[in-house]
């Protein structure tokens, strides 16, 4: 009896994942990546004696599985940190989550945000209440903490109305700290840091992409530069551009789903209607290498405050001290933009420098020597109005033509590097031998 032919899109992590925990169980798959490295977002550039990610990854693990996994696959270049994170709020800086370190803030902003949390405590919980965005912040964290930094920060994150969004990632991806936790955070900055990104793990020497490298050692053979530009449902074949056919059994797409369904034929109405619903942010990454020290301390800070262009900067030299020459910094600026609320680019990095000076982030000393520009087409999958039964329409219609959504983009889900790692385990459990 001949071999099924497994076919894998994409050598990100979920599709490393896959190809790996197939070959795991003694399954052949064929990896095809579009780019000449493996990765995806899980990439790193060498500038000069710079160390940049593609953006900002990093690795946080609630599964002892996963752990245990990218510690074998880094052979123990992974280091583990506790989060030093913060909230840049009109200059005042503010450890984060901001919900429980309000001592920061000026003492009426700080009793606002207390009072109104304790108010929004004492409601009866909405139904249906996470299927407003918007909503579910006011009644989780009061309209105190909404206003000065939950609704702020989320619209210019998502780049679009918190009112037509629904959350059923929120409860995974926010901290909720407790009444007690919120009071005691009113007197005195928390010593808890809270949430899943409490730690993260990062390798000690090279950037996030040796653990897409330590993937790549242990899978084999990946076909690169392989860009798929046809999918025939009713033949089950795949066209690589310039280079044939390829037959496949079952094919595992991390594609993300606009351009998989683009290249897919032929498609029902109401699976091409269900795309058209689908929506995205998109993010524009700056990696930066300047001269002297900046932030020494710092993984991250969160900028809520419209007036500055950025939401998030981070800080590679503080992930790794490999990142950075001596006496220099690395770090990223990221923009969230989208179809609704557009970005000037031929004015946008320098709007982003200007600003990382106006912040306080960079000093007269720390002169920029080294850029490096990415820009993400699709950054976040939108969870709107439409988003559940589009989904499901989309992915039920894949599946009856042996196609596997799989990680972030392919399955269409908000997911951390830990997530998209299981889902490409997933992936790999539904292919029986």
């Amino acid at each position: 009896m001949p071999k099924k032919k497994i076919i894998i899109i994409g050598a990100g992590l979920a599709g490393l994942s896959a190809a790996w925990h197939l070959k795991k169980r003694g399954i052949e798959s064929t990896v095809f990546e579009k780019e000449d490295t493996v990765g995806g977002l899980c990439r790193s550039t060498r500038r000069g004696n710079f160390v940049f990610d593609y953006c900002g990854h990093l690795l946080h693990f609630r599964n002892s599985y996963t752990l245990k996994l990218a510690g074998s696959l880094l052979n123990v270049n992974l280091a583990r940190h506790e989060r030093n994170a913060w909230v840049n709020n009109s200059g005042i800086f503010i450890r984060y989550p901001f919900q429980a370190n309000l001592c920061a803030l000026p003492r009426q902003i700080a009793l606002e945000c207390l009072l109104e949390f304790i108010h929004a405590s004492k409601l009866p919980r909405p139904r249906n209440i996470q299927e407003n965005f918007l909503n579910w912040v006011n009644a989780t964290f009061g309209k105190g903490i909404a206003r000065h930094f939950m609704v702020p920060y989320n619209k210019k994150f998502w780049a679009t109305s918190l009112s037509r969004m629904s959350c059923p990632w929120s409860d995974r991806f926010i901290p909720q700290p407790s009444l007690s936790d919120i009071i005691n955070g009113f007197f005195s900055e928390s010593g808890n840091r809270f949430g899943y990104s409490a730690t993260f793990w990062y390798p000690a020497n090279g950037g996030i992409d040796q653990l897409a490298r330590g993937f790549e050692k242990q899978i084999g053979s990946i076909s690169k530069s392989c860009c798929i530009s046809g999918i025939d449902l009713k033949n089950n074949e795949i066209t690589i551009k310039g280079a044939g056919r390829e037959r496949f059994d079952t094919l595992i797409s991390t594609m993300p789903l606009p351009e998989l369904l683009k290249i897919a034929n032929p498609l029902p109405g109401k699976v091409i209607s269900s795309l058209k619903q689908l929506r995205w942010n998109s993010i524009l990454n700056l990696n930066l290498g300047v001269e002297g020290n900046c932030q020494d301390n710092k993984h991250w800070v969160y900028f809520p405050q419209k007036e500055t262009i950025f939401f998030r900067v981070g800080f590679f030299h503080n992930f790794s001290d490999n990142n950075a020459p001596e006496g220099k910094s690395s770090l990223y600026a990221e923009v969230s933009y989208s179809k609704n609320r557009p970005i000037d680019r031929k004015k946008i990095i320098s709007r982003v420098l200007r600003d990382l000076h106006r912040s306080g982030i960079l000093g007269k000393k720390n002169r920029v020597s080294v850029l490096d520009v990415n820009d993400i087409k699709f950054g976040y999958p939108i969870y709107d109005r439409h988003y559940s039964r589009a989904t499901s329409v989309i992915k039920e219609f894949l599946s009856r033509n042996n196609i596997i959504a799989c990680g972030r983009y392919g399955s269409w889900e908000y997911m951390s590097m830990e997530d998209t790692i299981l889902d490409g385990k997933r992936a790999a459990e539904q292919i029986k031998p």
